[in-house]
């Protein structure tokens, strides 16, 4: 890759700043940009709202179906799967122009899966609902309000994302406790159309207010497969693969840990769940201002990263009631962190805004293996040890220890060794 020279000093001191040319510099705040945070923000509790919630489904499931853990767990991760998998055809439609309908069309697909979902009864019927149809919706609307999103911020750019990836935590609270609550006094089907209901609110707003910035991008590969001879871009791939192969271990199997080892009932299990989620609306917020203003995001979120693998070891020494209320806070709390700047660090390392879409997407897209395999690979190391847990959060531990030193590796080919460096 060649570097103009104003590319190589600003290389110097991290990734290089968003390079504009006709269509003006980002406007960095006002009206119609924090809009464009509001929609996104709505989309990421469709997107992954649902995702973090399949625990309240999981554990229905399992008990009304008789399934294994490890065979109801392919249903949400075939969901996560087909979220990621889209979201390189998504993200380029979105740099050519066809925001607007690539969103249209999945957050209609997520709504029509919710309702098909409280048709379903029996297990091939909820597989193709919750996880093929909302999955697919959830990845055609989610990386074309990213890449909106991105285009109005520079300099506040991590404080955006971040307070749009609060959308996350509002939507896995207020998802599951729709379905929680609900479900003993209007039944589970009815439960789940009130949050095919809640969703469709979310998406007919946020179809409203989402408005692209940029001039499309019609010409252009389907995938910029140039952008694995950047090493940055390369080891930040390779670690997020290793990252979602175990972020959603906990989301899954919280309740379950709680009910089935510390003696929880299905409603206080479900509410560490709830709890856990909740932690990451002030965490996202804070991590974005102080990335923007004082670390960067991928200081941070290298950090960010170390600490959740922390919190997985120590998840072992869990055996009581307070601790599991201890371990929800402060797990909800780092994993908010972690995930809040985690969008902001990726779309750092890209220098053209309007690639954003493809070479964002294209990371999504080989993270959906990773996803796919995360959380039935824990819940089948469960069941292979008779419900003990010890050696899957091992393995939960380790993998996400493994993904936090790749991503220090992709630090240190954007800035050398040089440690006290915002990035």
């Amino acid at each position: 890759m060649t570097l103009r020279d104003d590319e190589k000093d600003a290389s110097s001191h991290g990734p290089v700043a968003v390079q504009e040319t006709n269509y003006g510099p980002p406007p960095d705040g006002g009206l119609q940009a924090w809009l464009q945070v509001l929609a996104t923000h709505l989309i990421n509790a469709m997107t992954w709202g649902y995702a973090a919630s399949f625990g309240v489904y999981q554990l229905y499931y399992v008990e009304t179906l008789g399934l294994p853990a490890s065979q109801v767990s392919w249903i949400g991760s075939v969901q996560i799967f087909f979220t990621y998998v889209i979201c390189a055809v998504s993200g380029r439609l979105a740099d050519a122009g066809y925001t607007r309908e690539t969103v249209a069309v999945g957050t209609f697909m997520a709504v029509f899966g919710t309702f098909m979902t409280s048709l379903a009864t029996t297990y091939w019927q909820i597989f193709l609902a919750q996880g093929v149809c909302i999955g697919f919706g959830l990845g055609v609307a989610f990386m074309p309000a990213i890449s909106v999103l991105s285009s109005y911020f520079d300099k506040n750019r991590a404080f955006a994302l971040a307070v749009s990836a609060v959308g996350t935590s509002v939507g896995s609270v207020t998802f599951p406790t729709t379905i929680q609550y609900l479900t003993p006094k209007i039944g589970f089907p009815w439960a789940v159309r009130c949050a095919g209901f809640l969703a469709l609110a979310m998406a007919v707003t946020a179809n409203i207010l989402l408005k692209p910035r940029l001039p499309p991008r019609k010409s252009g590969p389907l995938f910029e497969i140039g952008a694995f001879s950047e090493l940055p871009y390369l080891l930040f791939s390779m670690a997020a693969f290793v990252y979602f192969y175990a972020l959603y271990f906990v989301f899954f199997y919280i309740n379950s840990y709680a009910r089935n080892v510390i003696g929880f009932s299905n409603v206080d299990s479900i509410n560490l769940l709830i709890i856990t989620n909740a932690m990451g609306i002030p965490a996202r917020p804070i991590v974005g201002f102080l990335a923007d203003r004082y670390t960067g995001p991928i200081n941070l979120f290298v950090t960010a990263t170390f600490v959740v693998s922390i919190m997985l070891y120590s998840w072992i020494g869990v055996t009581t009631r307070t601790g599991m209320y201890v371990f929800s806070v402060v797990y909800g709390l780092s994993i908010g962190a972690n995930q809040g700047t985690f969008v902001a660090s990726l779309t750092s390392l890209t220098k053209d805004p309007q690639k954003m879409g493809i070479r964002f997407g294209m990371v999504e897209t080989l993270c959906s293996l990773a996803t796919v395999a995360g959380a039935p690979t824990a819940g089948a190391i469960i069941d292979h040890n008779n419900g003990d847990f010890f050696w899957a959060q091992i393995w939960g531990g380790t993998v996400m220890a493994a993904a936090a030193v790749i991503f220090v590796a992709c630090r240190i080919s954007v800035t050398g060794w040089r440690f006290k460096v915002k990035v």
